[in-house]
């Protein structure tokens, strides 16, 4: 695909030989085995619901980054991601990964369900009451829906987001994709989605290495240790599943409005009932950036041209070194992506470091 040359895709140039030597020098072994000892998963209420936090906390930050997680919202799958930031920014920055309400192993919520407007209200009432009184400014980093869900942050805290990045962002429906089609029958279903989370919770009752097993061989087979252990824990539980397919349907309600024909023996024609909103962008375009993959049908490269030709002068990157939409699930994505995220930041004028 030939994509417009007005983009300013500065960092499309990254070298994968080279970052790794910048991340080498910059983090001795010693700092990283250190690290383990500031990593904190824990648990905290927020809007009366129990929310995982993965934090690393600086002792002297100078800035705060926030990471929106996709869907599902599992913090334990950013683990290494959290990691790596902390790592490249030399201890100048807290981090928090905030997971979504009822996207974790104890049933806390009793199986009510949770919609994308609902969990996007949770990340809003944790900016106010647990960051509040910080001093530095915040800056945002979302995956995939995250993205949307960081804009909508970014929307209604101007005054103390200083930046907003997303990642692999899943910002309008993909028409072009029959597995997010196959999504969306699913997760309108009520019946269906019923039928598969309870399949899903047969297999987290299988002993450990059994469910490891079926996890590594049907969605996991590249994954580090740390993704298959957050899948088992997490994932393979009723309640986790309905909520995950119950946030997707609401995820697509939130741009399409579907039709089917033909009791469903056709793809459904989804015609797109919201964009994003170019307007705030535009206002906001030097403190916005996207990275997008090569092959990704959550974040397609059409977006990428979309977004270059009505917000001109946003950052624009393609990753280009063969990681996934789930890059959070493999050391080398989760690095890969650090790296990138870092770099925006240095080239900042309100840069921590340089």
């Amino acid at each position: 695909m030939q994509l417009p040359s007005s983009v300013n895709c500065s960092l499309q140039s990254f070298h994968t030989g080279l970052l790794g030597r910048c991340y080498r020098s910059t983090c001795p072994s010693r700092f990283r085995m250190a690290l383990a000892n500031h990593v904190n998963l824990r648990l905290s209420n927020v809007s009366s619901y129990a929310t995982e936090l993965l934090e690393i906390r600086a002792e002297d930050p100078k800035l705060h980054v926030l990471v929106i997680p996709g869907n599902p919202g599992i913090v334990s799958f950013y683990t290494d991601f959290v990691e790596s930031l902390y790592e490249l920014l030399r201890g100048t920055a807290s981090i928090t990964a905030i997971g979504h309400i009822s996207h974790t192993r104890k049933n806390w919520e009793r199986g009510r369900l949770f919609s994308l407007q609902e969990q996007i209200d949770h990340k809003l009432d944790f900016i106010k009451h647990e960051l509040e009184n910080i001093q530095v400014p915040i800056l945002l980093v979302g995956h995939s829906i995250g993205s949307y869900i960081s804009i909508e942050i970014f929307r209604r805290f101007p005054e103390k987001v200083m930046y907003c990045v997303g990642l692999y962002p899943f910002l309008v429906l993909n028409q072009n994709s029959h597995w997010q089609s196959m999504i969306g029958k699913i997760a309108s279903s009520r019946i269906v989605s019923v039928a598969l989370s309870s399949i899903v919770a047969v297999f987290g009752l299988l002993p450990r290495w059994s469910s490891k097993f079926i996890v590594t061989k049907c969605i996991g087979k590249s994954w580090c240790s740390t993704a298959i252990e957050a899948a088992c824990d997490h994932m393979l539980q009723y309640h986790v599943m309905r909520n995950v397919l119950y946030m997707a349907m609401t995820e697509f309600e939130k741009y399409i409005r579907a039709s089917f024909f033909n009791l469903g023996l056709r793809h459904p024609l989804y015609q797109l009932s919201e964009k994003p909103d170019w307007a705030f962008m535009r206002e906001k375009q030097n403190n916005l950036a996207f990275l997008f993959g090569i092959d990704d049908h959550w974040g397609p490269l059409s977006m990428f041209e979309e977004i270059s030709k009505q917000v001109p002068e946003v950052g624009l990157s393609i990753e280009r070194e063969g990681h996934t939409h789930a890059f959070c699930c493999t050391e080398a994505g989760s690095l890969w992506v650090s790296q990138y995220v870092v770099s925006l930041i240095k080239n900042q004028k309100w840069s921590p470091i340089k």
